[in-house]
């Protein structure tokens, strides 16, 4: 039997939201999950690495390794990816890997790993069509999304920022049909 805590995958992408990270990895950790986080190069603008480094115990990643090295982090139990933007969400549905965190969101839907997804994007954004198609398709392919009732308008974000749903992404996971570690 492994005795070895879970391990949950905290992907960040290019929004302002992702400064505040830190709150899912605590309520991780605090269940007895080990975390890492993983950023996309834009999303990495909004984290501090070395204190989540700290914090997690695991390296932030956000560029693919080279074949021959060895990865640096442990197989994820289970993946939230939070926050997600408009553009993440449409390359993703789209199988479009050009980054570390889309290619491991790619990946762990094929693996059937238990992914939520936590969209933090405007109105506009997340109406158009193409995004409104992605977020259709992850979920009939087993991605719980958590979307927001209504939107924030453009260029209003930051005064949402308080808001986003860290608790309820965690909870999501641990209820998703998908987890072996409810």
């Amino acid at each position: 039997m492994n005795n070895r805590a879970p391990v949950l995958y905290a992907i960040v992408t290019g929004a302002r939201v992702a400064e505040s990270v830190g709150k899912l990895v605590d309520l991780a950790q605090a269940d007895g999950w080990d975390v890492c986080v993983i950023a996309s190069p834009n999303g990495r603008r909004f984290v501090d690495a070395d204190a989540l480094a700290v914090k997690t115990g695991h390296p932030v990643r956000s560029e693919y390794k080279h074949p021959d090295a060895p990865d640096v982090l442990p197989p994820a139990q289970g993946i939230i990816v939070a926050p997600i933007t408009s553009n993440s969400l449409a390359k993703w549905a789209a199988g479009i890997s050009d980054t570390l965190p889309l290619g491991l969101l790619v990946e762990a839907v094929g693996l059937g790993l238990p992914i939520v997804a936590v969209p933090f994007t405007n109105r506009a954004l997340i109406s158009f069509p193409p995004v409104q198609d992605a977020i259709h398709k992850l979920s009939q392919w087993g991605v719980t999304m958590l979307t927001e009732d209504t939107p924030h308008e453009p260029r209003s974000g930051g005064d949402y920022a308080d808001r986003f749903p860290w608790s309820a992404a965690w909870q999501a996971l641990l209820d998703h049909p998908r987890s072996a570690h409810p």
